[in-house]
């Protein structure tokens, strides 16, 4: 295994950023290659200790002989928002420099081609582009983030399902969300769209996997979980020959919910105020079932809303914190229909 730091030009004087990469050579030059990131949203940790459990497993295999492919690894890839804290809240999802999230304006690129990137930009700028040129080139592309609170679940192209069932049976996922447009640059997207129109020789799709990983929620961060992480990250690594491991069995059949992001309903509510759930991540609901109760002026007469189901699902997600703004969302419900108020078809991460 080889250690380097990567390097972010700050936008003042005496400020830089760094993050450290990770890459194991591979002893066959045809096998397929990985590249695992974490922490794109910087406060979103059960990846990084999923990556923390996976790398003694990875420098076992390494030490027997039995990494085929090349795997880089980026456990920390996002220095920037690491160090946005304000009034002792730390702030890693968006760039309070540029006000963009840090999964959004990824270059979408024409063809798999480093000369094709910008030379300049903002800090958060040069970031994207860096990670992108590090993903360039592998076969397997995972982006470990979480949710609020939710169940472990993928976001997957539509071109790449089902071909990439074993991958979510090996990791051990509740669900699937295929998406099928990225207008807004998401770092999944920007992985996908430079093989869109390149020749299926280059694109391979047949064996490419690009993922944006959803584990849980923001607090699901122990030793048990990030084990049985790593564990599903090893399987998926070995089903799809990067490491080379008789002894694994092969995944079996997905048996998790696959549904289309249009089905999603992200239930935005209807007024502020302190938030009593009905429903948990997991639960199947009803048409009509009662999901929330939204406490708006407490202790009077017409004080509470109520929040029903516009269709039957399956919880997927549900805020963290118990207090909400008018339009605000709180929860997703993937219908097993498509939604009324269907969203754009970009992924909401």
């Amino acid at each position: 295994m080889q250690k380097s730091i990567e390097r972010i030009a700050g936008d003042s004087e005496g400020v830089s950023y760094e993050f450290p990469v990770f890459r194991f050579e591979g002893a066959d030059k045809a096998a397929p290659s990985a590249y695992l990131q974490a922490a794109l949203h910087a406060g979103e940790l059960p990846g990084v200790v999923a990556i923390d459990a996976l790398m003694p497993m990875l420098a076992k295999a390494e030490s027997e002989g039995r990494i085929k492919g090349a795997i880089t690894i980026v456990p920390w890839a996002n220095p920037i928002g690491r160090a946005q804290y304000h009034f002792g809240e730390h702030q890693g999802r968006f760039h309070l420099g540029t006000r963009t999230n840090f999964n959004r304006g990824f270059p979408l690129l024409a063809a798999p081609d480093t000369a094709l990137f910008p030379a300049h930009g903002t800090p958060d700028q040069q970031l994207k582009a860096r990670l992108l040129q590090l993903s360039l080139g592998h076969d397997i592309v995972l982006d470990l983030h979480c949710d609020d609170e939710g169940l472990a679940y993928l976001y997957v192209h539509t071109s790449l399902w089902p071909a990439m069932a074993d991958c979510a049976a090996a990791m051990g996922v509740d669900a699937v969300v295929l998406w099928s447009e990225d207008s807004d640059g998401t770092f999944e997207g920007a992985s996908i769209m430079p093989y869109q129109n390149v020749p299926a020789d280059v694109a391979r799709f047949d064996r490419r996997v690009a993922t944006t990983v959803e584990y849980r929620g923001m607090l699901d961060v122990d030793g048990a979980l990030a084990s049985s992480d790593a564990e599903g990250l090893y399987r998926l690594l070995v089903a799809r020959g990067v490491i080379a491991d008789p002894a694994l069995p092969a995944p079996g059949a997905f048996t998790g919910a696959v549904a289309p992001l249009e089905n999603i309903d992200m239930m935005p509510a209807p007024r502020a105020g302190a938030i009593l759930y009905d429903v948990k991540p997991g639960d199947r609901v009803a048409k009509g079932a009662r999901l929330a109760t939204i406490v708006h002026a407490p202790g009077e007469t017409g004080g509470r809303t109520e929040v029903f189901a516009p269709q039957a699902g399956l919880i997927l997600t549900r805020r963290s914190r118990r207090i909400i703004r008018s339009g605000e969302d709180l929860l997703k419900l993937v219908g097993d229909r498509k939604s009324a108020d269907a969203r754009s078809g970009t992924l909401e991460d």
